[in-house]
């Protein structure tokens, strides 16, 4: 090991946030920008095409790091590559919060899950997705797809109720940093807050209802909003069942994973009126196969993934990983640790 810590820049970032992260001088940052997209591009978009002595510059960079800002190319196959070839390698920083899927997708072995920590960016996009999903809920009680419908069809009128915020009440699924901003925020609005959470948590909700209930707290709710990781726990934990036992008219908002929704239920259920509206930023299939029915359904709003992203959202990744490189080496607990028996 060097006198300093290795730390390869995996994924775009601009000269001005690597500089952030170079002012621990206990670290050797290695960035060449020329090997990874442009900065201002997604970094979802895929990886850099490369030239085959390009491709080995970057992978011998990676061979040669102990810590990596980023999943290379954002690929679970490109992660296992490194990690087989590298065996100094003892950090790895994801970039999105659910960066544990990525993990999941390198099907590391014990050894390798052992001997590398992995971080996420949870808690950085807490704040958009709350406010994505503060929208959701307003939209559903200010009938969105009526006022669409009629400005659609030149009609003014007639004119007819819509619901107040005080006489709401929302479910908040999933009570991380995303589930509790939103329920604050919500609650700030005068809406009455459930949260549907494993434990008990400190957060601003009247009550919180354990999974295993979620289906008979639904059948009270006039919105769900869904903020959960992907993990073999959630797949499709808004199903059928729960579906069936909903409100006629209810309002569902997904900002966390669209493996949560049994997603042919809820276009049924779309379709029969049960939900009134679909606000959805994440899908099951991602980008939305052009044959899905929910393209065509005027009572889905449909955001490509798309509701986490502010102009704020690199540096704040950025910092994050600057205060866990300070963590790591003073030999304190890190932030955002990727479960690796759940990739959470």
């Amino acid at each position: 090991m060097t006198d300093r810590l290795r730390v390869v820049i995996a994924t775009p970032l601009t000269r001005e946030l690597v500089e952030l992260i170079t002012r621990d001088e206990r670290l050797e940052v290695v960035w060449e920008p020329e090997l990874l997209n442009d900065p201002e591009i997604d970094w979802m978009v895929g990886p850099r095409q490369r030239t085959p002595e390009d491709q080995a510059r970057y992978e011998a960079l990676l061979d040669s790091a102990e810590v990596l800002f980023g999943v290379p190319d954002q690929s679970g196959r490109a992660l296992a590559r490194t990690v087989a070839a590298n065996p100094r390698l003892r950090w790895v920083h994801t970039i999105p919060a659910g960066g544990g899927q990525q993990v999941r997708a390198a099907r590391l072995d014990d050894a390798a899950l052992a001997r590398i920590l992995f971080t996420t960016s949870a808690g950085v996009h807490a704040t958009p997705l709350a406010e994505f999903a503060v929208f959701g809920v307003l939209a559903g009680a200010k009938r969105l797809p009526w006022l669409q419908g009629m400005q659609r069809e030149r009609r003014w009128g007639p004119r007819e109720p819509l619901r107040l915020l005080a006489e709401t009440t929302v479910l908040v699924v999933g009570l991380g940093a995303i589930g509790r901003l939103t329920a604050e925020k919500l609650s700030a609005l005068g809406c009455r807050v459930v949260g549907v959470h494993r434990r008990e948590v400190e957060a601003a909700v009247e009550e919180i209802v354990p999974v295993e209930r979620f289906a008979e707290a639904a059948a009270t709710a006039d919105a769900i909003v869904l903020a959960l990781p992907g993990t073999d726990a959630t797949r499709g934990m808004l199903s059928a069942e729960v579906l069936a036992a909903v409100k006629p008219g209810i309002t569902v908002v997904n900002v966390g994973r669209g493996t949560t929704v049994d997603e042919p239920a809820l276009v049924e259920a779309l379709r029969d009126g049960r939900v009134g509206l679909a606000v959805l930023d994440v899908t099951a299939v991602e980008p939305l196969p052009e044959d899905s029915p929910l393209w065509g359904m005027p009572n889905a709003v449909l955001a490509p993934h798309t509701a986490a992203i502010s102009p704020h959202e690199p540096r704040l990744i950025a910092e994050l990983f600057a205060e866990n490189a300070r963590r790591f080496l003073d030999g304190e607990t890190l932030l955002n640790v990727v479960d690796t028996r759940e990739f959470y």
